[in-house]
Protein backbone atom coordinates (compact mmCIF):
# COMPACT_ATOMS: atom_id res chain seq x y z
CA UNK A 1 0.00 0.00 0.00
CA UNK A 2 2.92 2.37 0.65
CA UNK A 3 4.08 2.15 -2.97
CA UNK A 4 0.57 2.73 -4.23
CA UNK A 5 0.15 5.85 -2.10
CA UNK A 6 3.52 7.07 -3.32
CA UNK A 7 2.39 6.41 -6.87
CA UNK A 8 -0.68 8.60 -6.33
CA UNK A 9 1.56 11.42 -5.11
CA UNK A 10 3.71 11.07 -8.21
CA UNK A 11 0.71 11.50 -10.50
CA UNK A 12 -0.91 14.40 -8.58
CA UNK A 13 1.29 17.15 -10.10
CA UNK A 14 0.11 16.07 -13.55
CA UNK A 15 -3.55 16.16 -12.49
CA UNK A 16 -3.33 19.78 -11.39
CA UNK A 17 -1.27 20.76 -14.43
CA UNK A 18 -3.60 19.40 -17.10
CA UNK A 19 -6.79 20.54 -15.38
CA UNK A 20 -5.67 24.16 -15.03
CA UNK A 21 -6.84 24.67 -18.62
CA UNK A 22 -10.33 23.40 -17.79
CA UNK A 23 -10.78 24.93 -14.35
CA UNK A 24 -10.01 28.45 -15.59
CA UNK A 25 -13.52 28.66 -16.99
CA UNK A 26 -16.50 27.06 -15.28
CA UNK A 27 -18.46 27.49 -18.50
CA UNK A 28 -16.57 24.56 -19.98
CA UNK A 29 -18.16 22.19 -17.47
CA UNK A 30 -21.70 21.93 -18.75
CA UNK A 31 -22.33 18.33 -17.73
CA UNK A 32 -24.16 18.34 -14.42
CA UNK A 33 -22.44 15.16 -13.32
CA UNK A 34 -18.94 16.53 -13.85
CA UNK A 35 -18.52 19.44 -11.46
CA UNK A 36 -14.72 19.27 -11.45
CA UNK A 37 -12.39 17.66 -13.95
CA UNK A 38 -9.80 17.56 -11.18
CA UNK A 39 -12.03 15.34 -9.07
CA UNK A 40 -12.77 13.04 -12.00
CA UNK A 41 -9.08 12.60 -12.81
CA UNK A 42 -8.20 12.02 -9.17
CA UNK A 43 -10.88 9.33 -8.96
CA UNK A 44 -9.65 7.73 -12.18
CA UNK A 45 -6.07 7.72 -10.95
CA UNK A 46 -7.15 6.07 -7.71
CA UNK A 47 -9.12 3.51 -9.73
CA UNK A 48 -6.04 2.63 -11.80
CA UNK A 49 -3.80 2.33 -8.77
CA UNK A 50 -6.11 0.66 -6.28
CA UNK A 51 -8.55 -1.41 -8.33
CA UNK A 52 -6.55 -2.16 -11.47
CA UNK A 53 -3.27 -2.49 -9.58
CA UNK A 54 -1.28 -0.52 -12.17
CA UNK A 55 2.15 0.86 -11.37
CA UNK A 56 2.87 4.57 -10.93
CA UNK A 57 4.73 4.59 -14.25
CA UNK A 58 1.74 3.12 -16.10
CA UNK A 59 -0.58 5.62 -14.43
CA UNK A 60 1.66 8.46 -15.59
CA UNK A 61 1.51 7.12 -19.16
CA UNK A 62 -2.31 6.98 -19.00
CA UNK A 63 -2.35 10.47 -17.49
CA UNK A 64 -0.25 11.85 -20.32
CA UNK A 65 -2.62 10.32 -22.89
CA UNK A 66 -5.67 11.84 -21.23
CA UNK A 67 -3.86 15.17 -21.06
CA UNK A 68 -3.60 15.15 -24.86
CA UNK A 69 -7.34 14.52 -25.13
CA UNK A 70 -8.17 17.31 -22.67
CA UNK A 71 -6.07 19.82 -24.59
CA UNK A 72 -7.77 18.76 -27.80
CA UNK A 73 -11.22 19.19 -26.24
CA UNK A 74 -10.36 22.67 -25.06
CA UNK A 75 -9.09 23.63 -28.51
CA UNK A 76 -12.39 22.40 -29.96
CA UNK A 77 -14.45 24.12 -27.21
CA UNK A 78 -15.86 20.79 -26.09
CA UNK A 79 -16.31 19.22 -22.66
CA UNK A 80 -15.93 15.76 -21.20
CA UNK A 81 -19.67 15.62 -20.74
CA UNK A 82 -20.25 16.17 -24.45
CA UNK A 83 -17.59 13.68 -25.57
CA UNK A 84 -18.83 11.54 -28.46
CA UNK A 85 -17.50 9.03 -31.00
CA UNK A 86 -17.11 11.65 -33.74
CA UNK A 87 -14.93 13.81 -31.49
CA UNK A 88 -12.74 10.86 -30.60
CA UNK A 89 -12.37 9.91 -34.26
CA UNK A 90 -11.29 13.47 -35.01
CA UNK A 91 -8.84 13.36 -32.10
CA UNK A 92 -7.23 10.15 -33.40
CA UNK A 93 -7.08 11.64 -36.90
CA UNK A 94 -5.35 14.67 -35.44
CA UNK A 95 -2.72 12.41 -33.88
CA UNK A 96 -2.10 10.92 -37.33
CA UNK A 97 -1.74 14.40 -38.87
CA UNK A 98 0.85 15.27 -36.22
CA UNK A 99 2.99 12.38 -37.45
CA UNK A 100 2.68 10.31 -34.29
CA UNK A 101 3.73 6.70 -34.91
CA UNK A 102 1.09 3.93 -35.13
CA UNK A 103 2.47 2.28 -31.98
CA UNK A 104 2.14 5.50 -29.97
CA UNK A 105 -1.31 6.20 -31.38
CA UNK A 106 -2.38 2.68 -30.45
CA UNK A 107 -1.18 3.23 -26.89
CA UNK A 108 -2.98 6.58 -26.63
CA UNK A 109 -6.23 5.05 -27.89
CA UNK A 110 -5.91 2.28 -25.28
CA UNK A 111 -5.61 4.91 -22.57
CA UNK A 112 -8.60 6.85 -23.88
CA UNK A 113 -10.75 3.71 -24.10
CA UNK A 114 -9.88 2.87 -20.50
CA UNK A 115 -10.77 6.40 -19.36
CA UNK A 116 -14.10 6.36 -21.20
CA UNK A 117 -15.00 2.98 -19.68
CA UNK A 118 -14.33 4.52 -16.27
CA UNK A 119 -16.51 7.56 -17.03
CA UNK A 120 -19.34 5.28 -18.11
CA UNK A 121 -18.91 2.95 -15.14
CA UNK A 122 -19.03 5.87 -12.68
CA UNK A 123 -22.04 7.47 -14.35
CA UNK A 124 -20.26 10.58 -15.64
CA UNK A 125 -21.49 9.80 -19.15
CA UNK A 126 -24.50 7.85 -20.37
CA UNK A 127 -22.77 5.94 -23.16
CA UNK A 128 -19.18 4.92 -23.86
CA UNK A 129 -18.10 6.98 -26.92
CA UNK A 130 -14.92 4.91 -27.31
CA UNK A 131 -16.66 1.53 -27.43
CA UNK A 132 -16.21 1.24 -31.20
CA UNK A 133 -12.99 3.26 -31.43
CA UNK A 134 -10.39 1.17 -33.25
CA UNK A 135 -6.73 1.15 -32.36
CA UNK A 136 -4.32 1.78 -35.23
CA UNK A 137 -2.37 -1.30 -36.17
CA UNK A 138 1.04 -0.77 -34.69
CA UNK A 139 2.77 -3.30 -36.92
CA UNK A 140 5.47 -5.66 -35.72
CA UNK A 141 8.74 -3.95 -34.92
CA UNK A 142 11.64 -6.25 -34.21
CA UNK A 143 13.58 -4.87 -31.26
CA UNK A 144 17.33 -4.37 -31.23
CA UNK A 145 19.42 -7.05 -29.50
CA UNK A 146 23.04 -7.38 -28.48
CA UNK A 147 25.32 -10.33 -29.04
CA UNK A 148 26.97 -12.12 -26.13
CA UNK A 149 30.30 -10.62 -27.25
CA UNK A 150 28.86 -7.10 -27.18
CA UNK A 151 27.48 -7.60 -23.68
CA UNK A 152 30.84 -8.94 -22.52
CA UNK A 153 32.55 -5.90 -24.03
CA UNK A 154 30.19 -3.62 -22.10
CA UNK A 155 31.17 -5.33 -18.86
CA UNK A 156 34.85 -5.14 -19.78
CA UNK A 157 34.46 -1.40 -20.38
CA UNK A 158 33.33 -0.62 -16.82
CA UNK A 159 35.82 1.85 -15.31
CA UNK A 160 37.50 0.29 -12.24
CA UNK A 161 38.28 3.79 -10.93
CA UNK A 162 34.59 4.69 -10.69
CA UNK A 163 34.14 2.84 -7.40
CA UNK A 164 30.95 1.32 -8.75
CA UNK A 165 32.42 -1.44 -10.88
CA UNK A 166 30.65 -4.32 -9.18
CA UNK A 167 27.32 -2.48 -8.97
CA UNK A 168 27.31 -1.80 -12.71
CA UNK A 169 28.24 -5.41 -13.43
CA UNK A 170 25.37 -6.53 -11.20
CA UNK A 171 22.98 -4.19 -13.03
CA UNK A 172 23.88 -5.74 -16.38
CA UNK A 173 23.55 -9.23 -14.93
CA UNK A 174 20.04 -8.54 -13.64
CA UNK A 175 18.90 -6.88 -16.88
CA UNK A 176 20.48 -9.45 -19.19
CA UNK A 177 20.78 -12.51 -16.94
CA UNK A 178 17.24 -12.25 -15.52
CA UNK A 179 15.42 -10.13 -18.11
CA UNK A 180 14.25 -7.43 -15.69
CA UNK A 181 12.59 -4.22 -16.79
CA UNK A 182 14.43 -1.10 -15.62
CA UNK A 183 11.52 -0.18 -13.30
CA UNK A 184 11.73 -3.67 -11.77
CA UNK A 185 15.47 -3.27 -11.29
CA UNK A 186 15.25 0.08 -9.51
CA UNK A 187 12.57 -1.16 -7.08
CA UNK A 188 14.18 -4.55 -6.41
CA UNK A 189 14.43 -5.24 -2.67
CA UNK A 190 16.96 -7.24 -0.71
CA UNK A 191 14.14 -9.47 0.51
CA UNK A 192 13.36 -10.35 -3.12
CA UNK A 193 16.71 -12.10 -3.53
CA UNK A 194 16.97 -15.77 -2.67
CA UNK A 195 20.61 -16.25 -3.43
CA UNK A 196 21.00 -19.65 -1.77
CA UNK A 197 18.14 -20.97 -3.89
CA UNK A 198 19.33 -18.92 -6.90
CA UNK A 199 16.13 -17.12 -7.83
CA UNK A 200 14.66 -13.64 -7.54
CA UNK A 201 11.04 -12.61 -6.95
CA UNK A 202 10.21 -9.80 -9.37
CA UNK A 203 7.24 -7.47 -8.96
CA UNK A 204 6.21 -6.41 -12.45
CA UNK A 205 3.33 -4.60 -14.11
CA UNK A 206 0.08 -4.61 -12.21
CA UNK A 207 2.00 -5.60 -9.05
CA UNK A 208 2.16 -9.16 -10.40
CA UNK A 209 5.00 -11.24 -9.05
CA UNK A 210 7.06 -13.86 -10.83
CA UNK A 211 10.03 -16.03 -9.94
CA UNK A 212 13.10 -15.83 -12.18
CA UNK A 213 16.10 -18.12 -11.76
CA UNK A 214 19.59 -16.62 -11.38
CA UNK A 215 22.83 -18.11 -12.68
CA UNK A 216 25.67 -18.90 -10.32
CA UNK A 217 27.66 -16.01 -11.82
CA UNK A 218 24.81 -13.55 -11.24
CA UNK A 219 24.59 -14.65 -7.60
CA UNK A 220 28.34 -14.20 -7.17
CA UNK A 221 28.27 -10.65 -8.58
CA UNK A 222 25.25 -9.71 -6.44
CA UNK A 223 26.91 -11.11 -3.34
CA UNK A 224 30.10 -9.17 -4.07
CA UNK A 225 28.14 -5.95 -4.58
CA UNK A 226 25.82 -6.24 -1.57
CA UNK A 227 28.53 -7.19 0.89
CA UNK A 228 31.19 -5.03 -0.74
CA UNK A 229 30.48 -1.73 -2.47
CA UNK A 230 26.95 -1.37 -1.15
CA UNK A 231 27.92 -2.03 2.46
CA UNK A 232 30.40 0.86 2.37
CA UNK A 233 27.76 3.44 1.38
CA UNK A 234 26.08 5.88 3.75
CA UNK A 235 22.69 4.29 3.12
CA UNK A 236 19.69 6.51 3.78
CA UNK A 237 16.90 4.95 5.90
CA UNK A 238 14.33 5.07 3.10
CA UNK A 239 16.66 3.11 0.81
CA UNK A 240 17.83 0.50 3.31
CA UNK A 241 15.85 -2.30 1.67
CA UNK A 242 16.65 -1.37 -1.95
CA UNK A 243 19.30 -3.41 -3.76
CA UNK A 244 20.74 -0.90 -6.20
CA UNK A 245 21.82 2.44 -4.77
CA UNK A 246 23.62 5.50 -6.06
CA UNK A 247 26.79 6.86 -4.47
CA UNK A 248 24.72 8.96 -2.05
CA UNK A 249 23.06 5.88 -0.62
CA UNK A 250 19.70 6.50 -2.24
CA UNK A 251 17.70 4.41 -4.67
CA UNK A 252 18.69 4.69 -8.31
CA UNK A 253 16.42 6.30 -10.88
CA UNK A 254 15.51 4.84 -14.25
CA UNK A 255 17.22 7.78 -15.93
CA UNK A 256 20.49 6.97 -14.17
CA UNK A 257 20.33 3.33 -15.27
CA UNK A 258 19.69 4.48 -18.85
CA UNK A 259 22.77 6.69 -18.67
CA UNK A 260 24.94 3.89 -17.30
CA UNK A 261 23.96 1.56 -20.16
CA UNK A 262 24.45 4.32 -22.72
CA UNK A 263 27.93 5.13 -21.38
CA UNK A 264 28.98 1.48 -21.33
CA UNK A 265 27.84 1.02 -24.92
CA UNK A 266 29.83 4.06 -25.99
CA UNK A 267 32.91 2.78 -24.17
CA UNK A 268 32.52 -0.60 -25.90
CA UNK A 269 32.17 1.05 -29.33
CA UNK A 270 28.63 -0.26 -29.85
CA UNK A 271 26.87 1.96 -32.37
CA UNK A 272 23.26 0.91 -31.87
CA UNK A 273 20.25 2.62 -30.28
CA UNK A 274 20.57 0.84 -26.93
CA UNK A 275 18.54 1.09 -23.71
CA UNK A 276 18.21 -1.12 -20.61
CA UNK A 277 15.29 -2.81 -22.38
CA UNK A 278 17.69 -3.95 -25.10
CA UNK A 279 19.33 -6.24 -22.54
CA UNK A 280 15.90 -7.69 -21.70
CA UNK A 281 15.30 -8.34 -25.41
CA UNK A 282 18.73 -9.95 -25.64
CA UNK A 283 17.92 -12.16 -22.65
CA UNK A 284 14.78 -13.52 -24.36
CA UNK A 285 16.37 -13.85 -27.79
CA UNK A 286 19.39 -15.77 -26.52
CA UNK A 287 17.16 -18.08 -24.48
CA UNK A 288 15.10 -18.88 -27.56
CA UNK A 289 18.20 -19.44 -29.67
CA UNK A 290 19.47 -21.80 -27.00
CA UNK A 291 16.32 -23.91 -27.23
CA UNK A 292 14.25 -22.55 -24.34
CA UNK A 293 10.48 -23.10 -24.39
CA UNK A 294 8.50 -20.03 -25.43
CA UNK A 295 6.05 -20.48 -22.55
CA UNK A 296 8.93 -20.51 -20.05
CA UNK A 297 10.31 -17.31 -21.60
CA UNK A 298 6.86 -15.73 -21.28
CA UNK A 299 6.74 -16.54 -17.58
CA UNK A 300 10.25 -15.22 -16.94
CA UNK A 301 9.51 -11.97 -18.78
CA UNK A 302 6.17 -11.53 -17.02
CA UNK A 303 4.12 -11.21 -20.22
CA UNK A 304 0.37 -11.59 -19.74
CA UNK A 305 -0.10 -12.86 -23.28
CA UNK A 306 2.00 -15.37 -25.19
CA UNK A 307 1.45 -13.22 -28.30
CA UNK A 308 3.72 -10.57 -26.78
CA UNK A 309 6.49 -13.13 -26.38
CA UNK A 310 6.01 -14.48 -29.89
CA UNK A 311 7.87 -11.49 -31.32
CA UNK A 312 11.06 -13.32 -30.38
CA UNK A 313 10.04 -16.15 -32.69
CA UNK A 314 9.96 -13.64 -35.53
CA UNK A 315 13.35 -12.33 -34.46
CA UNK A 316 14.79 -15.84 -34.41
CA UNK A 317 13.39 -16.53 -37.89
CA UNK A 318 14.75 -13.23 -39.19
CA UNK A 319 18.22 -13.96 -37.85
CA UNK A 320 18.08 -17.46 -39.31
CA UNK A 321 17.23 -16.01 -42.72
CA UNK A 322 20.22 -13.66 -42.50
CA UNK A 323 22.50 -16.59 -41.65
CA UNK A 324 21.19 -18.60 -44.61
CA UNK A 325 21.64 -15.69 -47.01
CA UNK A 326 25.14 -15.08 -45.71
CA UNK A 327 26.45 -18.65 -45.64
CA UNK A 328 24.44 -20.89 -47.99
CA UNK A 329 26.54 -21.99 -51.03
CA UNK A 330 23.85 -20.90 -53.48
CA UNK A 331 24.02 -17.34 -52.20
CA UNK A 332 27.81 -17.31 -51.79
CA UNK A 333 28.25 -18.14 -55.50
CA UNK A 334 26.50 -14.91 -56.47
CA UNK A 335 28.94 -12.72 -54.58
Amino acid sequence: MVCKRKGLDICRPWIFAVTTLFNQSSSLMTNRRIYSVNNVLSAYNAYLMMEKGLSANTCEAYADDIGKLLKYLQAESKTLGSLDAATLDSFVADLYDLGISPATRSRIVSGIKSFCRFLRMEGYIDQDPAALLEKPKAGRHLPQVLSVEEIDSMIAGIDPASGRTVRDRAIIEMLYGCGLRVSELTTLGLSDLYMDERYVVVTGKGSKQRMVPMSGYTVEVLHEYIYGERSRLDIKPEAASIVFLNRRGRGMTRVRVFQIIKDLCAAAGINKPISPHTLRHSFATHLLEGGANLRAIQQMLGHDSISTTEIYLHMDTSRLREEILAHHPRNMRRR
